[in-house]
């Protein structure tokens, strides 16, 4: 299977637990690869026939911006969740990062895979 990737998609959103970070927007950074078979897109040359990252990034984009979780574990698994129910992708891995969370540190964050786990799809 094919992947099709998004890499470092950053949005503005209401993330934390601590009082102060519910008051302000922080940005979370997305790495993100979505197993698709690109065959029929790469034969047809049409863009009805891919998994369109644009549309992708901007549904993700819609829903991160109006999120307000705690945890990043949970807006990890909300945007999972949404890229298989809506795009149909077989396996999604998503990494979301929180810069700057942790002094010392570029980042801090969650890897998650979620969906069919079978090698061959």
């Amino acid at each position: 299977m094919d992947i099709v990737f998004i890499e470092d998609l950053r949005i503005d959103t209401v993330i934390g637990i601590y009082d102060w970070e519910r008051r302000i927007r922080q940005t979370v950074a997305f790495d993100i690869e979505m197993r698709f078979d690109n065959t029929k897109p790469a034969a047809s040359d049409r863009i009805e026939d891919t998994l369109d990252y644009k549309a992708v990034s901007k549904r993700l984009i819609a829903f991160v911006e109006a999120a307000d979780f705690q945890l990043v574990e949970t807006l990890a698994e909300r945007c999972a969740a949404l890229i298989l129910d809506e795009f149909g992708v077989a396996h999604v891995r998503l990494r979301l990062a929180k810069p700057g969370a942790v002094r010392g540190a570029k980042a801090v964050g969650v890897c998650i895979e979620r969906g069919a786990t079978d090698a061959s799809r």
